[in-house]
């Protein structure tokens, strides 16, 4: 099939690992999004139900949890895991729970990411971890790091000790043969994050892409920046890991660049993000024999944009270099066709506690009614593979 002609609007493909009633609860939820008064109403009923201690979190798992979660724990997602597997689709595991920001709190995140690393690596069907330094340190720190301020000796061990649990975290993915991710930040301190990965990336990244470094593509500067990383690593002899990303953090930024009278570092135009992305997945293709590249998008152009670039460049679907990336709950018609075409196709699966999980839900709400047409787009998808299912019985 041409890249060209890739129909994601194949519902019957798109859903065919869920069953009616999970239909039915998607389009319940999809058609809640679609209302931002709604997503804020339920987004202060439910924190104020939870503080209430009324019985809630029956409703919450049952709804938007179940949309966009695996389970409460590792061992809860096997079920999604192999479920998702069975249809050629990988797993990136998320533990999307904001913890203890204190060294204890840093401390026991690292310590998930090995049990999720131990679990990986007997799991045929998870191919990367994922990290977020803002739950390996302190971002005040970073922030000031990134600043050039003075520190202190206690500051500068605390700052070290993250970098030491970047370490240990990818020293153990990579000796079970599994590849990191390091999420993208607020731009206040993501130089600081982009350092210590660059750092891992020469350590670790000789022979192949295993530490990727994520680029948020709606950054104004970020295409030059992805062209000077990829120079510093020919140049100091590693692989250039690459997961590419519109953006998670647009109001924050814009609101913080407006308060301290600097210039956002945001596009000011969605136009103007979409060719950066473009660009970007070229850029990537072009040097794709000293880079690996994830491709985190729910945009179906770019899609197809990629899935050209590898026909035109020779490069075999399921090449190794090349990832297709979603969210779990969304953009099934993009994951599971492009796996079904025979794609490396990977989810995002978050996981956690229902209660602490529910700040990562909230702003998958508030994101869903932000993102031009998205909940619009997941509804129509969801409310017509419901009328071919019932057509077809």
């Amino acid at each position: 099939m041409q890249s060209e002609s890739i129909n994601f609007d194949d519902t019957a493909t798109a859903f065919a690992h869920r069953s009616t009633s999970e239909l039915k609860n998607s389009h319940f939820v999809f058609t809640s999004m679609s209302k931002p008064w709604m997503v804020k109403t339920g987004t202060v009923m439910t924190n104020l139900a939870l503080k209430m201690k009324l019985p809630v979190k029956g409703i919450i798992k049952k709804t938007i949890f179940n949309q966009f979660c695996g389970g409460e724990s590792i061992k809860d997602c096997s079920n999604t895991i192999t479920l998702l597997g069975d249809y050629n689709v990988q797993t990136i595991l998320d533990y999307s729970v904001e913890g203890l920001k204190n060294e204890d709190g840093y401390n026991d995140t690292k310590e998930e990411a090995l049990r999720v690393i131990d679990f990986a690596s007997t799991n045929d069907h998870i191919p990367f971890c994922v990290l977020k330094m803002s739950g390996l340190g302190s971002t005040d720190l970073m922030t000031k790091a990134q600043n050039k301020e003075q520190l202190s000796e206690i500051e500068k061990t605390k700052l070290y000790n993250c970098e030491q649990r970047v370490n240990e975290i990818i020293h153990k993915a990579s000796s079970k043969g599994l590849m990191v991710m390091i999420d993208a930040e607020e731009s206040w301190f993501q130089s600081f994050i982009d350092g210590v990965v660059y750092r891992m990336m020469a350590k670790y990244n000789k022979e192949r892409p295993i530490v990727y470094n994520t680029y948020q593509m709606y950054r104004h500067d970020m295409l030059d920046r992805l062209s000077r990383a990829q120079i510093e690593a020919e140049v100091n002899g590693y692989y250039l890991g690459a997961k590419l990303v519109r953006g998670a953090y647009m109001e924050k930024e814009r609101e913080r660049a407006e308060e301290m009278e600097y210039e956002s570092p945001i596009h000011g135009t969605k136009e103007a993000v979409d060719k950066d992305y473009d660009e970007a997945l070229k850029f990537c293709m072009k040097h794709i024999d000293r880079m690996g590249l994830c491709a985190g998008t729910h945009n179906e152009k770019s899609s197809r944009l990629l899935a050209q670039l590898m026909e035109e460049g020779a490069i075999a679907k399921m090449d190794n270099r090349v990832f297709f990336a979603q969210l779990l709950g969304m953009s099934d018609n993009i994951s599971f066709k492009l796996a079904d075409l025979g794609y490396n196709v990977a989810k995002y699966v978050p996981y956690g506690p229902v209660e602490k999980v529910l700040p990562y839900l909230f702003r998958r709400a508030e994101e869903n009614t932000s993102i031009a047409g998205q909940s619009g787009r997941e509804y129509t998808l969801v409310k017509k593979e419901l009328r071919r299912r019932k057509s077809a019985s």
